[in-house]
């Protein structure tokens, strides 16, 4: 492999925080689509991305893309492609498949097809007929959104908001590379003091931590294309060299708050994971309790959403509460994720600026209310 052409997938909304992330690592020449980026780069580029990008869902090598409407043209188009020159001959190779507004709406035969097709293409290649697949992991996905096919490999494995720090979790957690979305959004530094009064299991404060120390989020675990041939160990070790040679070790000011006791024990595991404990104060405390002696500062928190229509009465009474709390820090900046169609109205304040993104498949808003801005640095909120 040479020049790749490399895809950035993302959670809706988030592509461009993904393309600014990209750009900070000096790749141009990006194409910003629904839910992926798109860019070249070579193998060192690939192993980068995988370890740095904090608010990408998983790296994709892209093989190729058409338009097929009948099944000859997936087989024999897809056939064309370059895959002995990609995958060992002891690979495993299994395929998934999506369609979404496609005349080949059945995922389970476009599977099959591009299945025979890169066999039938390493068959030329490397002089056999079967192929084990007991080595190293390649897995193919076909695409199809309407009627084009865009067929790529993984190179991540578990999704990157699989950072290795969260194995244990409390209810309905937020994912990693949301939360590091939602501090990134806020264009918090990491000499202002964040408070997440609604913590959880401490995702935002870790996420927040890992950025304060510019920490790569995936700098301590495995990815599948670590195991590639074709993707130098030089490639690998450049890569993670270059994340540890970018921390910088700073005093934060973060802290995350929670009324549920054990939520707060797992936040504090969770952060020790990553020898973030000393950068993160968490306590035990009610929201009504919640004030702080600093003048600047952001509030970041993803409460509950009130999904259950048992739950809204609680939900709606917490927004009250949360109004009432936050008002009290007036110069304060302030950012909640919520699904709730009238946050606004129970919070008591209209937001700066509303931002629509998704939380799996929860269609969220992110509400922005900007506070006064500290006079010795003239900072956009």
């Amino acid at each position: 492999m040479s020049t790749l052409n490399l895809i950035a997938t993302a959670t809706f909304g988030l592509e461009s925080i993904v393309a600014g992330e990209l750009k900070s690592l000096g790749y141009e020449n990006l194409t910003i689509e629904n839910a992926r980026v798109t860019f070249p780069g070579d193998e060192l580029s690939l192993c980068r991305a995988n370890i740095m990008l904090r608010t990408a869902d998983r790296i994709r090598l892209k093989v190729g893309e058409f338009k097929a409407t009948t099944f000859d043209e997936l087989f024999e188009k897809t056939k064309a492609l370059p895959w002995p020159e990609i995958i060992p001959a002891n690979a495993q190779f299994p395929v998934d498949g999506k369609s979404v507004k496609s005349t080949l709406f059945s995922v389970s035969d476009c599977q099959a097809i591009v299945k025979k097709a890169v066999v039938e293409s390493m068959k030329r290649k490397y002089k056999i007929q079967w192929f084990e697949e007991k080595g190293p992991l390649y897995k193919i996905e076909v695409a199809l959104l309407k009627d084009v096919a865009t067929l790529t490999i993984d190179t991540s494995g578990p999704g990157l908001h699989k950072r290795g720090y969260r194995e244990l979790t409390s209810t309905a957690p937020l994912r990693e590379t949301l939360a590091a979305a939602l501090v990134i959004l806020s264009k918090w530094y990491p000499d202002t003091t964040l408070i997440d009064p609604l913590c959880g299991s401490g995702t935002i404060p870790i996420e927040a931590a890992l950025i304060g120390q510019n920490i790569a989020p995936g700098i301590y675990r495995d990815f599948t294309a670590d195991n590639w041939p074709n993707v130098p160990k030089s490639a690998w070790k450049k890569a993670r060299e270059e994340a540890y040679d970018n921390i910088k070790r700073q005093k934060l000011d973060i802290i995350g708050t929670d009324l549920h006791g054990p939520s707060i024990k797992l936040a504090r595991i969770n952060a020790a994971k990553f020898k973030l404990d000393q950068d993160i104060h968490f306590q035990q405390l009610n929201l009504s309790d919640l004030s702080s002696r600093k003048k600047f500062g952001k509030i970041i928190c993803n409460p509950p959403y009130g999904e259950r229509l048992g739950d809204l009465p609680d939900v709606e009474k917490l927004y009250r509460e949360m109004g009432k709390v936050f008002n009290q820090l007036d110069t304060w900046s302030y950012y909640i994720l919520t699904s709730h169609p009238e946050f606004e109205k129970f919070f008591g304040k209209k937001a700066s600026k509303k931002r629509k993104l998704y939380n799996g498949k929860i269609k969220v808003d992110y509400y922005q209310y900007y506070g006064a801005r500290p006079s010795k640095r003239n900072y956009q909120q």
